[in-house]
């Protein structure tokens, strides 16, 4: 499907969003962004672009300049949060030098996707809060809170976790809190080690990494609790509480729970993959498609997935329709295998003192000194992955 001049709305101007606008505006569409915000930009947090999410900020043309800001992690290691000492070790520098597995600051993502957009014709248009969407006679109808309607041609929802799109195309969803709630934090420091660190605990586990000029450690705490948290990123909480939960870690963790000031705090719900993503001429991605639970780091680098695949196989398709369901079905299987095992990670991470943490740690300790190689082989299926090259 020729794509040059091709009119396309997106909503949300976010990772997903940014992505998806700039992969379709490098293929000659007339790309319009609309974001509830009035500037586009993102809280401060960080992630982790692992080498299939850097495949696609490589073929978008923005991987330099996202590197320049971001440290190249060395390794990931796993450490007994109570009883000190490390566990399991992985190591993350790239075999061929190409694609590297960064740790990314949230905002400085979002400023460089936003530069690329605009300099490729994407408009971007702030303060649109979207009321809902709808269909009239199969066409898309988006209305927004100021009372205004529009009938775009093609549509593509990357509005997050309560998406409007999805809304419209599955009824609203209906996730389930996780009895886990997780806490998330910036915290000064000089020179800080390029490695992801794990702090398992018993139903609770603490990961930090450094971010830009490694003088910054994003700090994720997650605790399994049966007190309910709401949803998002942007309620604050008293860094004692965050203290509190993990006052059993050893004391290097709880040095460094000392130097939090500001912390946020926000339950963690499981969303089931969107049963429907496409309906003729609208699409969803990302965490409006398949929200992700952060236990393998892998949410920002699906959607950059998701907006590739689902530009390029826009281009691919003989009419929107079927390049969308092209775009379903080589997303679904993938996204799926990836949300289960970062479930599958949650327990591991928050296994009880006992019989069976001793075990399972001891194996982990005698697979790291026997073929410490063959850690990051397992995860080749994610890592090693390049939709820039397989769709």
């Amino acid at each position: 499907m020729m794509l040059i001049g091709q009119k396309i709305h997106i909503l949300g101007a976010g990772i997903g969003g940014l992505s998806a606008a700039l992969a379709l505006a490098l293929r000659g569409a007339q790309v319009t962004v609309f974001e509830q915000a009035e500037v586009v930009k993102e809280v401060g947090a960080g992630i982790q672009v692992s080498p299939n999410g850097y495949a696609v900020l490589k073929a978008l043309g923005v991987a330099e300049a996202v590197e320049t800001r971001s440290p190249r992690a060395r390794s990931m290691r796993l450490i007994d949060g109570e009883a000190g000492g490390t566990v399991f070790r992985m190591g993350l520098e790239p075999q061929d030098g190409e694609r590297p597995y960064l740790f990314v600051h949230r905002a400085d993502l979002i400023d460089v996707l936003a530069e690329a957009a605009r300099a490729a014709g994407v408009q971007i248009k702030l303060l649109h809060h979207i009321e809902n969407v709808s269909f009239q006679d199969g066409q898309p109808v988006v209305r927004t809170a100021q009372g205004a309607e529009a009938h775009p041609e093609i549509l593509i929802g990357a509005d997050g976790l309560h998406s409007k799109v999805r809304a419209a195309l599955n009824g609203e969803a209906k996730p389930f809190f996780t009895r886990q709630v997780a806490w998330r934090a910036i915290v000064p420091t000089q020179d800080a080690d390029p490695v992801a660190k794990v702090y398992m605990g018993d139903r609770r586990h603490l990961v930090t990494y450094p971010l830009r000029d490694r003088n910054q450690l994003n700090l994720v705490a997650v605790q399994e609790t049966a007190n309910w948290a709401e949803e998002g990123w942007s309620h604050e909480d008293d860094p004692d509480n965050l203290r509190a939960a993990f006052s059993g870690f050893t004391p290097d963790v709880r040095a460094l729970l000392d130097r939090v000031q500001s912390v946020y705090r926000w339950g963690l719900f499981r969303h089931p993959v969107a049963a429907t993503w496409t309906r003729g001429q609208v699409a969803i991605l990302g965490d409006a498609a398949h929200p992700t639970l952060p236990f393998m780091a892998q949410g920002a680098n699906m959607a950059l997935e998701d907006a590739w695949v689902l530009a390029a196989s826009l281009a691919m398709g003989d009419t929107v329709a079927h390049g969308f369901a092209h775009y379903q079905a080589q997303r679904v299987p993938r996204v799926t295998r990836v949300i289960e095992a970062a479930n599958k990670n949650a327990r591991n991470y928050h296994l009880p003192s006992g019989p069976v943490r001793f075990l399972a740690h001891s194996a982990l300790r005698l697979g790291t000194a026997v073929a410490p190689h063959m850690a990051a082989k397992q995860f080749d299926w994610i890592y090693a992955h390049d939709v820039t090259k397989t769709v």
